[in-house]
């Protein structure tokens, strides 16, 4: 439950995000008359949204066992290709999240309705798509034949809005580079999950081999129906007897990827290196001491001349 709780404050915080800025930006510019198209752009995305997840949801129960498994797993699969894109980009993009949002809206405000309608529903649309295929993906992984993750990521979006509007009102102050940095991380870990079980639904689909070649079994040692071991399937998508392809799976996505996610911003690109000009720091942007004293010699004698 706490993973699901996890996935819908994150996601649902940005987009909480995403509409304080657009909606503080039009108030703040004096362009209330723009609020309308872009609360008609945010409900359409919504609205899209959870559209998108009632099909996925009541669209695989007609088909085969052999076929739900082959879906869930490739979506899985789609999802954490997503939600790993989502987190190193708002990582990247964080800082300048507003200004690039208010030269959209600028331009938007520029051509009319349909393209202010057009901003806000491309803007919360991309995140409303991300969180339903992410949280279909996770909730059946963790679930557990109860309603708690369903209820983690409602509890988790409840969250969010509020914390959204008590940042938009001011009543609270984030400082959303250490939440989108802790958060990503634990994201990461979800994922990994997420991505090991879509590899067993493909598995158990017959797409891939493998199914009986087990790593591991503890199930003897954490039941998968007592509270610990549901506790750890809720939180970390823990399977106590997963195959071999799960585990090789598992490790090789969240070890590389989560020491690329905790590494410096721009390691793996070469951003915020020392470019030369700067290697020598203040000596090689000032001129030295002789060059200023042949600089004052030579405008003293241009002064004598004259």
């Amino acid at each position: 439950m706490f993973a699901n709780y996890l996935i819908g404050l994150r996601e649902g915080l940005e987009a909480s995000l995403v509409v304080c800025i657009l909606i503080a930006y039009l108030v703040k510019t004096d362009r209330r008359d723009a609020l309308k198209p872009i609360w008609i752009g945010i409900a359409v995305a919504i609205t899209l949204a959870l559209a998108f997840g009632c099909a996925l949801e009541f669209g695989s129960q007609e088909l085969t066992f052999e076929a739900q498994e082959a879906l869930g797993g490739s979506l899985s699969i789609v999802a954490v290709g997503l939600v790993t894109w989502m987190v190193f980009w708002m990582r990247r993009t964080a800082r300048h999240l507003k200004s690039d949002l208010h030269g959209k809206l600028d331009a938007a405000l520029q051509m009319g309705t349909g393209a202010l309608v057009a901003t806000a529903f491309l803007a919360v649309g991309r995140e409303g798509l991300e969180t339903a295929l992410f949280v279909w993906a996770s909730v059946r992984a963790s679930s557990d034949g109860t309603e708690g993750p369903l209820i983690g990521v409602l509890l988790g979006i409840a969250t969010a809005v509020l914390l959204g509007y008590l940042f938009y009102r001011g009543a609270v102050r984030i400082n959303l580079s250490k939440f989108f940095t802790w958060t990503g991380g634990m994201l990461v870990v979800v994922a990994a999950g997420v991505l090991a079980y879509g590899f067993h639904d493909l598995q158990e689909a017959d797409w891939v081999p493998g199914l009986t070649n087990k790593a591991f079994d503890i199930s003897g040692t954490i039941p998968p129906d007592s509270w610990y071991g549901t506790l750890l399937k809720g939180v970390l998508n823990f399977q106590p007897d997963p195959t071999v392809l799960q585990v090789t799976v598992w490790a090789l996505y969240l070890v590389p990827t989560l020491a690329l996610f905790l590494a410096p911003v721009g390691f793996a690109s070469g951003k915020g290196k020392v470019k030369p000009a700067d290697e020598h720091g203040e000596h090689g942007s000032q001129p030295s001491k002789s060059t200023k004293s042949a600089d004052s010699a030579d405008s003293s004698n241009a002064t004598k001349s004259s």
